[in-house]
């Protein structure tokens, strides 16, 4: 079946723009006989626009100057734009006698970036097929990098901010803690999608066309990346890091209603995974590390009850209760940092040498155990309080329970385990 056949093609007034898909968010094979298309390519890279007016050239320039020394005439760009106020799209339609490899689609009955990309997809002729910000806050020579790993076998290669060079500019306090917070959310939903790769929040990646035929697709707001893992049939996945630059021009498009949107996708995407008993057998915990992580776990506990002492006894120091158990459950949570980073996980960290990387997994270990921490007592109180369990098996019950959480959020964001290419 063509193209055609499956979603109308609305024909835009203007002949120089794309015509916009309409129908089924579904990704079809390419068919360069279709009489509505032309020549295929290899790689179509996506940019989803709207009021980017002020950073369209320049990132239309710095793209086409460098896949035209590796791709020559073998890619294709498409701006897609929802009808931005600031004729984003006219800016860009202006540049396509000088850049023959763009296309434009000006969108006027739809919106959202997640459909703009598919939408974008379903025009584009590549095997590839890409999608990057027009914000110029992804670094376009990125765009290489993973070029590289799909040529080297990769289905799907994500640029990242939690792997190798990579990281968030400067983003304040409470953006980072929200970030990282709707990813442990995503965790806890979708460990076998979520978890598959260090920065499930990109939306700067490539993935194989093949991997998204005939995948009914259903995104929300702006995270297609979930979507693709969600639904794709993707095998090998790499990954690049990356600074996410600070935006130089227009307006930031991120707020509450894009969370929102994010955690009803991920409830829907959970739905659509089958039966919640199947989350048990995806989270894949390594039994041999979870038990060096438990037996880490027991000289910690032989750690803080020997500095509680020192500190709390009348007969040592002799200082308060909760100042002496704060210390000595920091002192344990360091032994327990120390040996997981050694032994533990010593085969990932071998691979992330430094202080300063070394640094940013203990905070974040810490975040983890403190979490854990506040989660024992929830639990130990419920089985104790509501359930009526002896408060020693409740409080054995929440603690074993706590240490599998904590080890598998360790091994998800603390020392991940996502191969990098």
């Amino acid at each position: 079946m063509k193209a055609h056949d499956q979603y109308e093609f609305l024909i835009n007034e203007n002949e120089s723009l794309l015509p916009n898909p309409v129908g089924l968010l579904q990704i079809d094979h390419y068919d360069p006989h279709d009489d509505l298309k032309t020549d295929s390519v290899w790689f179509s890279l996506i940019v989803p626009t709207y009021n980017e007016g002020k950073n369209i050239a320049a990132l239309i320039r710095l793209l086409t100057t460098m896949l035209d020394q590796v791709l020559w005439d073998n890619y294709e760009l498409i701006v897609v734009d929802d009808d931005s106020p600031d004729l984003t799209w006219k800016i860009a339609q202006g540049l396509m006698s000088e850049y023959p490899q763009l296309r434009v689609m000006r969108r006027c009955s739809e919106r959202g970036l997640s459909t703009a990309v598919i939408r974008g997809w379903q025009a584009a002729r590549g095997e590839i097929l890409g999608v990057i910000d027009g914000d110029l806050q992804h670094p376009p020579d990125i765009l290489l990098s993973l070029l590289t790993q799909i040529q080297q076998g990769a289905d799907l290669a994500v640029a990242s901010r939690h792997v190798g060079e990579g990281g968030v500019s400067n983003w304040s306090l409470t953006r980072r803690f929200l970030s990282r917070g709707a990813q442990i959310l995503g965790l806890l939903l979708l460990p076998n999608v979520i978890g598959r790769v260090s920065d499930p929040m990109s939306g700067y990646f490539l993935v194989r066309r093949q991997t998204l035929i005939g995948k009914r697709l259903s995104p929300l707001g702006y995270k297609i990346l979930i979507e693709v893992l969600g639904r794709g049939n993707i095998d090998k996945i790499a990954e690049s890091g990356y600074v996410f630059r600070e935006r130089k021009e227009g307006n930031s498009k991120v707020t509450w209603k894009q969370y929102i949107e994010y955690l009803h996708h991920l409830l829907r995407l959970r739905l659509s995974q089958g039966r919640v008993g199947r989350l048990k057998r995806s989270l894949k915990i390594p039994i041999s590390q979870l038990i060096r992580f438990c037996l880490v776990g027991l000289s910690g506990v032989f750690v803080d009850m020997a500095i509680f002492y020192l500190f709390s006894d009348p007969n040592a120091l002799g200082w308060g209760l909760t100042r002496s158990k704060i210390i000595a459950a920091e002192v344990a949570i360091i032994n327990n940092f120390f040996w997981n980073d050694r032994w533990t996980f010593g085969h990932i960290t071998a691979n992330q040498p430094g202080w300063s990387m070394r640094l940013k997994r203990f905070l974040k270990f810490n975040v983890i155990c403190l979490a854990g921490l506040i989660l024992n007592v929830f639990i130990l109180n419920f089985l104790f309080n509501v359930v009526g369990i002896n408060r020693y098996l409740a409080n054995f019950i929440a603690i074993g329970l706590v240490t599998i959480w904590n080890f598998w959020l360790n091994i998800k964001l603390s020392w991940r385990t996502t191969k990098v290419s």
